[in-house]
Formats: structure tokens, sequence, C-alpha cells
């Protein structure tokens, strides 16, 4: 998860910090000449509902008539020679899971008991949303209402098609195809398409569920096409980088647009495993062209940052390295640092996660066929953990890892390296980490990595453990130890630390905990799943099921299962949103902990941030 995966929402306060900053920019380009825009940043007069942002719901009254549709537009910027898919046999690449002994008698019983009760809460949520929001984007399982957040196409739907399937649904997962059939990709409540989570959850459980039933539905695909042909206009710009909230309309489309400059990293960054599948499974290079453009340009910087290795949360995408004093002139240039951004913060939680993810990921995809994925995940690599890792002091000293974030203050005066300051927090998002390095230990054969992941996930668990509800909090504080070795407790050290908070009661080793809610995200047991497979230690399917047991416990409403506003009280406050990532991610995630190991196997299907998995190439 995802965005972002894409929580994604932080972001958006920044932007609209500096919207007064600029205005908008006339439409045409070249050195020395107005600027292509389409619009950097919003005109002021804008409403709010309009502005780019994953997660939209309009006002009633405001919804683009369904009269109005997308059609193919003609390019203003054609591609002059196109990046092809890699071809050839594909590369050698270790085996990811473990190799697992016959299973005893007894074992079989424990787990198909597990998987019962885990397809038992899928049903109950997925039966509520039949019932009670068929075909809109969300169930709202507090009230028994619905939500249309992501342009009113059936996120929940599409998002879950593979999740179907995988359990052995196979009534439901037919139903839910029709359903699929009556989408049209072409009309949206929405004036704005949000890029990444179209992608990661319509194009990506489109694709997945294609892959995952034996490519037997072929409208599947057929609405994939549809959906990345709508998507491709969004590519449209004078140096290819995408529109991340692409204006469909054919008012919109007929103008020239350039992508913004200040953007999310992870939503410019994490389209590729989506596009290569569509690409691969169309034999179409040119949806693969579109997101290899992006990596080329990742590429060039990535050594170039404030933190060499990594990349800021933020990024200018507008291929303008200098603009007039009336931002009107671009002198064109890579990707930058946005100056819209007061700091460049880099790390591995929301609003970046996705763009490291996919690295090693792609490397899979591609069958190992294009290489700088690898040297990109292991140039990050290094900077992760000389930069971002670190151990945390815990009462029972706890040998756990946790990755934090790191800002640097920019100098506006000649844009170098200024104060830098690290955050030594954990969030759920963050908590994919353990599960990206346990895989890339193994298909890059960088075996003392292992270690480093357990630690990881291990400290996502103890945040389980250490709450009323036994569910890890958005977002909370550690004090870190000196050194990466042993850590005595010092109850005066964490007292400080504590400061103002000293009268919450907070659980030992947590100095702060900034967000207390759980919206049922995926991270902490998807790491845990990853952890499963890979080593094959039974601790992790233990670990699994605490984890299960409270959120279902927790969160289990009468229309399914609800994000809660606490974590640290024993019986929190219902938020009335199941997000589609509930059945997409969490769900598959608890029951693929509790299948049988070849039940899509990590050596046969690599998954993109939203738990698609899609087909490795042999």
């Amino acid at each position: 998860m995802h965005i972002i995966r894409a929580s994604r929402p932080l972001w958006l306060f920044a932007i609209f910090a500096v919207f007064a900053l600029y205005q908008l920019v006339s439409r045409r380009l070249s050195t020395g000449t107005s600027l292509a825009e389409g619009p950097l940043f919003p005109n002021p007069e804008t409403p709010q509902y309009e502005l780019g942002k994953g997660r939209l719901e309009v006002p009633p009254g405001k919804a683009i008539p369904s009269t109005l549709h997308w059609a193919k537009p003609s390019m203003h910027f054609p591609v002059q020679s196109t990046i092809t898919l890699p071809s050839g046999k594909p590369q050698y690449i270790a085996k990811i899971q473990h190799k697992f002994p016959p299973e005893s008698e007894g074992m079989k019983i424990k787990r198909e008991m597990r998987l019962d009760m885990v397809k038992a809460t899928f049903q109950r949520s997925w039966h509520a949303y039949q019932k009670q929001a068929w075909k809109h984007d969300e169930l709202s399982p507090v009230s028994g209402s619905f939500k249309d957040p992501f342009n009113g196409w059936g996120a929940t739907l599409v998002d879950t098609l593979d999740t179907l399937y995988i359990m052995d649904l196979k009534d439901e997962f037919l139903e839910a195809i029709t359903a699929v059939k009556g989408i049209d990709f072409t009309t949206s409540i929405r004036r704005d398409i949000p890029l990444f989570e179209t992608t990661i959850r319509y194009l990506g459980g489109l694709l997945a569920a294609y892959d995952v039933s034996g490519a037997q539905h072929a409208i599947l695909l057929e609405k994939a096409i549809v959906l990345g042909g709508v998507l491709m206009g969004a590519f449209d710009t004078p140096n290819h980088m995408p529109v991340t909230y692409y204006h469909w309309d054919p008012a919109s489309t007929s103008q020239q647009q350039r992508a913004r400059s200040m953007v999310v990293l992870a939503e410019l960054g994490s389209l590729t495993l989506e596009f290569t599948r569509l690409a691969q499974l169309t034999n179409n290079s040119k949806y693969y062209d579109a997101v290899a453009r992006i990596t080329d340009e990742l590429e060039k910087w990535q050594m170039n940052t404030n933190l060499p290795g990594m990349w800021p949360v933020y990024v200018d995408a507008s291929g303008c390295s200098e603009v007039g004093a009336k931002g009107t002139i671009c002198k064109p240039g890579g990707l930058r640092s946005s100056a819209g951004a007061e700091k460049d913060v880099f790390t591995l939680g929301g609003r970046s996660d996705s763009v490291f993810e996919y690295l090693p990921k792609e490397y899979l995809l591609l069958g190992g066929l294009e290489t700088k994925y690898r040297t990109l995940y292991e140039q990050a690599m290094r900077t992760i953990q000389a930069k971002l890792i670190f151990r945390p002091m815990t009462r029972e000293n706890a040998d756990i890892l946790i990755a934090g974030s790191l800002a640097v203050t920019k100098n506006t005066l000649q844009d170098t390296h200024g104060t830098i300051t690290f955050n030594p927090h954990n969030t759920h998002l963050t908590c994919f980490a353990g599960g990206m390095i346990a895989m890339g230990a193994r298909i890059f054969e960088r075996p003392d990595e292992l270690s480093v992941a357990m630690k990881l996930t291990d400290g996502c668990v103890w945040a389980y453990n250490a709450t009323a509800t036994g569910i890890m909090p958005e977002e909370y504080l550690h004090v870190p130890c000196p050194s990466a070795g042993s850590c005595s407790w010092e109850e005066a050290l964490w007292r400080e630390a504590l400061g103002s908070h000293v009268k919450e009661d907070l659980p030992s080793g947590m100095a702060d905990i900034s967000r207390k809610r759980y919206i049922l995200r995926p991270e902490a047991i998807e790491s845990v799943f990853y952890l499963y497979r890979i080593t094959g230690d039974e601790q992790w399917r233990e670990k699994g099921w605490r984890m299960f047991n409270a959120i279902e416990t927790t969160t289990q409403t009468e229309f399914g299962n609800s994000a809660i506003d606490d974590v640290t009280v024993k019986n929190p406050v219902k938020a009335d949103l199941m997000q589609s990532f509930w059945t997409a991610e969490t769900l598959k995630y608890f029951w693929l902990l509790f299948s049988n190991e070849d039940v899509i196997s990590l050596d046969d299907y690599v998954f993109n941030t939203e738990a698609h998995p899609f087909m490795r190439p042999k």
C-alpha cells in the first residue's frame, strides 16, 4: 500500500501553502517562449473539491454529467522513438520462497481453521459491499452507506477481483466480472483522474485478475486497455513526465499540458509494474515507454539529490530547470527538488514508499533483462541502511529496527545542502520495507540484509503488541539507541523525550503518538507474509494470527470492518471508513499467510503496491 500507498494526504498542506505564489501560465512551449503548462497550479478560484488529490468525494450537484466522455485526442508531444520492452530469455534469478517440508496433519488442521476465519471476515465485508454499496467505490461500514472518492468506477469491486479468485469464491468472482463489463472508464464524476490511485487499484486490479484466472476472461484485459488508453494522455507533456491529476475531458485534452512543479514522488514513480504488465499482455511497448522514461529521469537524478541514493518526497517534474521572472519561460531540465517545499524529506514512508518497492519488483517483472532496476535499488539500500534505519530503545531491549526519515532544509540562495534533521518515527506505511528488503536479499543475493528485513518487520510487530487494541498506530515516535548494538532501557531518557505527553500513558518505548488511528492498512501483515514465505519460520504465522485477531475483534461492524480513531483505547470510535485495500490487500495477505505456500508463489508472481499479483516471465 500502498502513496501513498499513497495515506498519502499530508502533501496537500504543502501544496496549498504555495498556491498563492504561482499563477497559471500560458500554454505554448519552447526555450525562450511561453510554457505549455496545463495547469502547474490550479487557479485560486478553483473549488477545493477540484484540487488534485487521491481521495476526492464530489459534492452533490457537482458531478460531471455522464453524457460527457473522454475521446482519444491528437498527441501534442508525440514520442519520437519508443523505448521497447526488453526482449530475450529471462535471466537467472535466485528463488525467493523457502523450500517447505511436507505439512503434518495437525498443522494442516490448525492452518485451515485460521483460513476459514479469514475467509469469513472477508465474506462478511464483501457481502455487505454487495448489498449496501454495489458498484460504488467504497462501503461505509458503520452507516451502511457508500462513498465514491475514486471516480465512481467501483474501486472496491475492481480492487477485489483477484482476492475473490484466490479465495476460490468463483461465483462471486463471475458476478463481479459481469459488473465490470458495465464500467465506463471514458467518463467520470470527477474532473480529474488521480493517476497513481487509478493505476494501482483499477489498472492493477484488472490485470492481476486476468493473470490469476489464467487469461480466461478477455473482458478484463479489454477494460484494462481502455483504461490504459485514457491514462496514456497524462504522459502527453513536453518532457513526457505525467500529469498526476489528469483532466480527462475533451476541452482539457485539446490543450497542451505540463507536469507540475510539485508532485508527490510515489505518484510519479510508482506506475512501472502496471504499465509494464499491460505492455507485456498487449505486446505494445508504448505503455512501457511511458514509465521507462520516468525511470530514466530518476536514474539521472539519484546520486545528485540532497541525500544521494534516495529521492525526496516532493519533486519538480515540470522539466523546467529555470523559469522566467513571470513564470512563462522554461529552460529545459530534468527532475529536481520542488521549490514549493521548504525541506527535502527522505523516507520509506508515505509519499515515497512504492517508488523504492517497485525497483526490485520491476526487475522481477522484466525477468532481470533490465539491470538498471537492480542498480537503483542497491544504491538506494546503501543510503537507507546508512541514514534511515535505527534501533529504538525499548523496555524489553527488543532486537528490532525502525526506518525513520531525514529532512534537509534547503539553502534557497545556493540550492546546496542545508540543515539535516533526523526523525526517529515509525509509520504504518513504512512497514512494507521488511518485505521489500527480504525479497531483495533473495533475488540480488544479499543475505546479510535478510536479518535487517526481519528486524524491521519485528519493529512493526512490536508496535502492534504495544497498544491496548493490539494494533499499531498510524505514526508514532521512538527514542533511538546510541548505536545499533544493545541498548539498555533508560527511564529518565524516555520520560524526557515524552515531554508534554507524559500524562498520556503511552506504551513504554513510544515517545509520542502523532496519529493514533488505524485505517485497516496492510503493510505490516504484508511484510509478515513475505518473511514467512521467504524464511519458512512458523513464528511469522503466529505473529500474523495475533494481528488478525486484534484487527478483527476491534474493527468489526455490522457491515464489515471499519477504520478506528484511536488504537490506544480498548473500545475506539469507528470512523465509518473501509477503503478498498481492506479486501484487496489486508485480507488477501492474511489469507495467503495461511494458504498452501504454492498459492500465488513469489517465484511465479510479483505483487504491485495494491497486492495485485502479476505473472512473472518464464
